[in-house]
């Protein structure tokens, strides 16, 4: 099920965060009210301005005192919240001057928060009720505070035009924090899910290493039990009950074959150079294609080196086997009725690419593969159906394990008149093969 970015809790506000920034608020317009009336000498209701003020600051407390400050607010409350305090400056902005007060453009606050941590149709609702009241302090306000000799006069045509400088500042705004914060929630959620593949390979990795702790530990008791058998085989040559001889023969060969298993566990963490850590390309390339041959595609399979190149002798990466097999999976999937995996290397790189006869990729998203969450990829899959179809996080997961192992991954369409899509990957030669000196200690 596609992750719902609005259903986490993480990702809800938490009241210290609306806290803290109401506080600022707080500070500001008192400073400005001070300022403009005692520093300034301005006349304005500067005594009722700060009873909404101190509104605010009696809301603040009764938040801090009746809530924990890592409480998450539901969404509803969170849009009550921000709500009132764009109703709280449209009070302060009546009271100085509406729109012609240069802090006029602090209505634009609440809805940027919204943007960033709300749902759409609540950011929505939030600038529709910044616009409205926007244009009520357009027509309705107290003067701005001003020179008594001087006579400050703000036609409607300017009102207006402050008005619509409000409504497009806010349109650009959030609709720039919803793609930011989509984009950046999306990419957390996609490496979050790319940390549990590696975590998940890790922990099979991890697996030689307790084994081979396992058979260390069991050697010593094991070889203790060896060395009592041995002395009860030798006293049972002089003295023993009918039948005794054999059940302690038998227990020395299960004895020995004990130790014969914990010494093959015990080797399995030895070296991460070992042979069995040895891939050639042939294996490389059947371990990842090997799953694939079921689904009625025909996959065909070429290698080939460069000039006087030795194949090359690669070290077992389990990002290389899952990122290479995602990339597999996914030609499949969309082929029509052939995949082509092409191996070709030379003294300096390794190349593998994919090559599949289906519709190719979308030219709106050809540029953008690679990236979590892509829409407008076809999501009809020839072997499943999966609600997560088409939405780019397997190639993501697959791109991040191939470059994490030093790759370059290329993705690009075959040329017209012929259909189809091709992903490339290369290595440098270095990053991905094991040093000969390597390979020849592993090997005496």
């Amino acid at each position: 099920m596609k992750p719902d970015i609005y259903d986490d809790d993480s990702r809800r506000l938490r009241v210290g965060t609306l806290i803290l920034l109401r506080w600022i608020a707080i500070l500001g317009q008192s400073i400005a009210c001070l300022f403009v009336y005692f520093v300034l000498n301005f006349d304005f209701p500067v005594g009722l301005c700060f009873v909404f003020i101190v509104a605010s600051a009696t809301l603040n407390f009764g938040l801090r005192f009746g809530t924990s400050g890592t409480f998450r607010l539901s969404d509803l409350e969170a849009v009550v919240l921000l709500c009132y305090d764009l109703v709280q400056l449209s009070f302060l902005l009546y009271l100085t001057g509406g729109v012609t007060n240069p802090f006029v453009m602090l209505l634009l606050a609440p809805v940027t928060i919204s943007a960033v941590s709300l749902p759409r149709n609540l950011t929505l609702f939030l600038g529709i009720v910044m616009l409205a009241a926007a244009t009520f302090l357009c027509v309705e306000f107290e003067p701005l505070p001003w020179y008594e000799n001087e006579a400050l006069r703000f036609p409607l045509l300017y009102r207006a035009s402050i008005w619509a400088s409000l409504a497009l500042s806010a349109a650009f705004i959030a609709l720039y924090a919803v793609r930011v914060s989509d984009e950046g929630r999306l990419l957390a959620t996609a490496l979050a899910a790319t940390e549990l593949v590696l975590e998940r390979e890790q922990h099979l990795s991890q697996l030689d290493g307790l084994a081979a702790a396992a058979a260390h530990e069991l050697g010593t008791p094991l070889a203790t039990i060896t060395l009592i058998i041995r002395e009860l085989q030798k006293m049972s040559e002089k003295v023993a009950p009918e039948g005794l001889k054999d059940d302690l023969d038998l227990l020395a060969q299960e004895a020995a074959r004990c130790r014969e298993i914990l010494g093959k566990l015990a080797s399995l963490g030895a070296d991460q150079g070992t042979m069995m850590n040895v891939l050639s390309i042939d294996t490389l390339i059947e371990e990842v294609v090997g799953p694939q041959r079921e689904f009625g595609v025909k996959l065909e399979i070429a290698k080939r080196g460069n000039g006087a190149a030795a194949p090359p002798a690669l070290e077992r990466n389990p990002g290389i086997l899952y990122g290479l097999g995602n990339l597999v999976e996914n030609a499949i999937d969309f082929a029509q009725s052939r995949v082509r995996i092409d191996a070709w290397w030379s003294r300096d790189l390794v190349t593998i690419s994919i090559e599949d006869d289906g519709p190719g990729f979308s030219p709106a998203i050809l540029d953008r593969l690679g990236d979590p969450y892509l829409r407008g990829r076809p999501t009809e899959r020839r072997t499943k159906n999966d609600s997560q179809s088409g939405l780019g996080l397997g190639l993501f997961i697959a791109k991040t394990l191939l470059e994490r192992s030093g790759a370059t991954v290329e993705t690009f369409n075959v040329s017209p008149p012929r259909t189809g899509a091709v992903v490339k990957v290369t290595w440098p030669r270095s990053a991905l093969e094991i040093p000969m000196a390597k390979l020849t200690s592993s090997e005496a």
